[in-house]
């Protein structure tokens, strides 16, 4: 089955340092989530992403089929030693 022209392969989302807590917010869809750890984070964003996109028709919100998440992780710069 060929994907029709135009839709995208990838749902971007970016995993930044909060207070307490990671978190990864999806670009492209309306999810947000968190986690202790860096892998936790990642693992609650998947499960996320698969929640809001069951049921509903990846053609319609501009996706291919199973499309794959395309992640950044955003990090402050460590500060230099004097």
């Amino acid at each position: 089955m060929t994907e029709l022209a135009g839709l995208r392969r990838t749902i971007n989302a970016f995993v930044r340092e909060g207070e307490t807590q990671y978190v990864a917010e999806c670009l492209d869809i309306s999810v947000v989530t968190q986690g202790v750890t860096l892998d936790e984070t990642i693992a609650n964003l998947k499960e996320a992403v698969a929640l809001h996109l069951e049921g509903e028709s990846l053609e319609e919100l501009g996706f291919a089929t199973d499309p794959t998440l395309l992640v950044t992780l955003e990090l402050e710069p460590s500060p230099r030693a004097a």
